[in-house]
């Protein structure tokens, strides 16, 4: 029996984030997106090492969001709009950022952005998924 090839992380498509944010809530989890550029090295980093592997692991609720990309999304609020215009909504203008939403898709953590130092990655993406956690709990 020979090994099985390497299959990077990979993480679904955004489509409605009221049923995605709602998927998340009832595990008791914040939803995490992570807006990404195609191309981009450090989005590959952070998908394939670290979101990726907290989804398939552990069940982290995350999803991505694509810059320049106009695939069809609803917003929180149940709006329609491309993937980028929702990005440029939020402000975002760095790829890899990953945000952390709660209960009325309210930001409940630092957004992390930028690729960081690798070594420091997870460290940082520990804290701010702890963070979220704690604000759903006291919510």
């Amino acid at each position: 029996m020979s090994p099985l090839p390497f299959v990077p992380a990979s993480l679904p498509t955004a489509t409605s984030l009221p049923d995605e944010l709602a998927a998340a809530l009832k595990i008791r989890s914040p939803l995490v997106v992570m807006v990404s550029l195609e191309g981009c090295p450090f989005c590959k980093v952070a998908r394939e090492n670290y979101l990726g592997p907290l989804r398939e692991q552990q069940g982290l609720p995350v999803v991505q969001v694509d810059m320049r990309n106009s695939r069809v999304i609803h917003d929180f609020k149940g709006a329609t709009l491309t993937q980028d215009a929702l990005i440029r909504s939020w402000g975002v203008k760095v790829a890899p950022t990953v945000l952390f939403f709660g209960r009325d898709g309210s930001e409940i953590a630092e957004r992390l952005v930028g690729g960081y130092i690798p070594d420091f990655y997870g460290a940082y993406l520990d804290e701010r998924l702890r963070q979220a956690r704690a604000m759903l709990r006291g919510s």
